[in-house]
């Protein structure tokens, strides 16, 4: 993996070892702190390049094009208003490539690579965690062009990884509010106040290609501001859960994807 990866400033291939179980810590100590880990660089730069060339041919003639209005939720809250901020429709789009898109990619050999998810689970306080067999959701790549833009949610899964490969001229940001809301409590209020832009712990990050960035997607409401310029926003979603074999069911496939083989 020494070809793709910085593994001499990341040493994830050496489990249990005194600079591994740093690294463990410190990004343990950021999630609890900022509610996310990047680790800048971990993918090299020229590795990162030489994908998006690849799948730049790809997202012109294969990628689904995916477009919908949704509110914060990706469902409607039957017991709020319809006019309330938690219902409010907002625009999500991007083109996507499937896991069965990508074969052969550096992607699918560090998502397969057996120490990556034995590192993320430790950085989560996880047991274990596992790939997808899934053929289609177990690792997407996502381009954001001139003006498309993924819009305010929260994910389903309680942590979300990702790898920017490429970053845009101007605009495509990530946009974050850790802890918006709780098991217990959905917060409409404050989700109101964020989607009015009254919230004061909004942050915001610009991450630079080859970044591996992790964060509580389930609770922290997030989304990537609007991309301007001629470079798209180019990343990747990796999807691994706690329990094996997880699947994504049709509905879900056509929603995401256009499809569901």
């Amino acid at each position: 993996m020494r070809d793709i990866l910085d593994l001499d400033r990341f040493p994830l291939d050496h489990p249990g070892t005194a600079p591994w179980t740093a690294l463990v810590a410190q990004c343990r100590a950021d999630l609890t702190d900022n509610g996310m880990f990047n680790l800048h660089g971990l993918m090299r730069k020229e590795v990162a390049q030489e994908v998006v060339t690849t799948l730049t041919p790809k997202f012109a003639s294969e990628s689904f094009r995916h477009e919908r209005a949704h509110n914060i939720y990706f469902s409607d809250v039957p017991d709020l208003a319809a006019d309330h901020p938690a219902n409010l429709r907002l625009k999500t789009s991007n083109n996507t490539l499937c896991a069965d898109q990508i074969t052969g990619s550096p992607l699918l050999r560090l998502y397969e690579w057996p120490e990556f998810a034995v590192f993320l689970a430790a950085t989560m306080q996880l047991p274990e965690l596992h790939v997808m067999p899934d053929p289609l959701a177990r690792v997407n790549v996502m381009s954001y062009r001139e003006g498309q833009a993924l819009n305010w949610h929260f994910d389903r899964s309680h942590f979300t990884t990702t790898l920017l490969l490429q970053a845009p001229d101007q605009g495509g940001a990530f946009e974050y509010r850790t802890a918006l809301r709780s098991e217990r409590d959905p917060n409409y209020d404050g989700v109101a106040a964020l989607l009015q832009g009254r919230d004061p712990e909004l942050r915001q990050i610009s991450l630079s290609p080859g970044t591996l960035n992790v964060f509580r997607g389930k609770n922290t409401a997030h989304r990537v501001t609007p991309v301007q310029g001629d470079i798209a926003r180019v990343i990747a979603v990796f999807s691994y859960y706690q329990q094996p074999g997880v699947m994504f069911s049709d509905s879900e496939r056509m929603g995401f994807f256009g499809r569901v083989s």
